[in-house]
């Protein structure tokens, strides 16, 4: 570490430089990812990276980790040169760094996962000692307030939400001096975001620096002690203190002045009175007991919760998913009673997972193959094959409609960022006849621009008479874009809080807990 000075309110301030990276250039073939970046962190401090996708933010956390080296530039890490090799080496210099995607073995148990790479303290006369991993892990998991996680499941059994925070815990356990959470906060429900947050200033009480990565603007403005905004791979802006609000990041990740909300700007509920979905008195063993509501036509109806309240479940129980034990799900325009997936399909009833790598889209596969699977019936006709010219037209247009930004319908969905995953996901079941879309966490993930385009789609959607149903984990989302809010409690419904410019998030929370 060492020690600069900058001037700051007529005074001469000292500075605790942990990390400075100056001119950092990197190229995948002919992109140029990273455009002579440099950057400061210091000591304690929060530091934040802003940018739209593609804007090379995960790029230069690469180079940082070891992922990838850089073309030209120079780092520094406690005053000497760095430039790691690997992750592993990156770790042995005290950077913990928590990966955007699932970063951990699936077949491996959780404890393992969390140590490999530092193995050699646990042999004992060339045998590893398992009890001690397990037991160092519990402990540590405990430690943090995860004590639920058990470690000697193997990683793959465990929830989305849940492997994120043993990546945390595995991050935080060799004592980083830089901790960098890369999206981390997106796979969190409500009350582990607040844990979370809890750790990251703990963290900085002990002059830790954090390094992190949120498409949560309001988030990023909370916790950032500064911010440096990318803009197609080059630093369009460094803010700190008063510096730091949404809409200068916005506009600084944009190009151009966005002030304001993106969120509906009308504040009373706006919707048919023709229901057309109705549910009674569902249940779901384990999930979800007595859920009832009706859902109208050109309505958004959000259902909000804490992580284990059961919202998630519900959704997939709304198209079948999961199987309900008890109660009635019927679509009223077709008096269809929903039980599979097929019988929501049939229904025009839509849904798009939270998990879109893993539930939504073939990551193995094209943008193509992704577009129109949804569409298969239509595409053959009553044929047994799909024709294949009638494909590549139909993703060709749907590419066209939702503006991804890719080299063409056969890119490997893979290489896409998480915006543009998105819009494929929600965009391939609006090129068919729809009459509910059911989406859950729907902005996760995404920039500030996707999120934008997402929610003027969603508004244009209730124009049309389309229903929706919204499974927020953020409250102002909730607030800023649904007619009706249904609250969850321990898989029970709590109450329903109707659209109004008085609702504040206290209040939602205050029936969710």
């Amino acid at each position: 570490m060492y020690f600069c000075t900058h001037f700051q309110g007529g005074g001469l301030m000292a500075k605790e430089i942990i990390f400075e990276a100056k001119g950092i250039n990197k190229f995948f073939g002919p992109t140029h990812a990273n455009r002579d970046i440099s950057l400061t962190v210091e000591k304690g401090k929060i530091h934040a990276l802003a940018g739209e996708n593609g804007s090379g933010k995960s790029t230069l956390l690469g180079i940082i980790c070891g992922l990838h080296g850089c073309d030209s530039g120079t780092m520094k890490m406690n005053g000497e040169e760095y430039c790691p090799k690997s992750p592993i080496e990156a770790n042995d210099k005290k950077i913990g760094y928590v990966v955007q995607e699932l970063g951990l073995i699936n077949t491996l148990p959780v404890a393992v996962n969390m140590y490999i790479g530092h193995m050699e303290r646990y042999k004992k006369m060339g045998i590893l000692d398992m009890n001690r991993i397990y037991a160092d892990a519990k402990t540590e998991l405990g430690k943090y307030g995860f004590a639920g996680v058990h470690p000697r499941y193997p990683a793959g059994a465990l929830s989305v939400e849940k492997r994120k925070i043993v990546e945390v815990v595995k991050a935080l356990s060799i004592q980083p001096d830089i901790l960098i959470l890369d999206e981390t906060t997106q796979a969190l429900s409500y009350d582990n975001r607040k844990k979370l947050y809890t750790i990251i200033h703990k963290a900085k009480e002990r002059g830790t620096a954090v390094l992190l990565v949120t498409h949560d603007l309001e988030e990023m403005v909370e916790l950032a002690d500064e911010v440096t905004v990318l803009k197609d791979g080059a630093v369009s802006a460094d803010l700190s203190g008063d510096e730091i609000c949404v809409d200068r990041i916005r506009t600084a990740m944009v190009g151009r002045e966005m002030v304001g909300s993106y969120y509906r700007n009308d504040w009373t509920p706006s919707h048919s009175g023709e229901v057309s979905l109705h549910v009674e008195g569902i249940s779901a063993k384990g999930h979800f007991s007595n859920v009832s509501f009706d859902l109208h036509k050109g309505e958004i109806l959000a259902i909000c919760g804490l992580s284990d309240a059961g919202i998630h479940e519900v959704g997939k129980a709304l198209t079948g998913i999961i199987k309900t034990n008890s109660g009635v799900i019927k679509e009223t325009e077709g008096g269809r009673e929903i039980k599979t997936p097929q019988d929501a399909l049939n229904a025009k009833i839509a849904y798009v997972p939270k998990d879109r790598d893993h539930e939504a889209l073939m990551m193995n596969t094209n943008i193509r193959s992704n577009l129109y699977m949804p569409s298969t019936k239509e595409l053959a006709g009553g044929a047994r094959f799909i024709n294949p010219k009638s494909a590549s037209r139909l993703a060709k247009k749907a590419i066209d409609r939702f503006n991804v930004r890719c080299l063409g319908m056969n890119q490997a969905i893979a290489a896409l960022s998480g915006g543009n995953k998105q819009k494929i996901s929600i965009g391939r079941w609006l090129i068919k006849d729809l009459n509910i879309l059911i989406m859950d966490c729907p902005t996760r993930g995404v920039d500030v621009s996707v999120k934008q385009y997402i929610y003027e789609l969603m508004q244009q959607l209730k124009k049309d008479g389309k229903s929706m149903i919204l499974i927020a984990d953020e409250m102002a989302e909730a607030i800023g874009m649904a007619d009706h809010l249904l609250i969850m409690k321990n898989g029970e419904v709590s109450g329903v809080l109707d659209r109004s410019d008085l609702l504040t998030e206290a209040q939602v929370i205050e029936v969710m807990i």
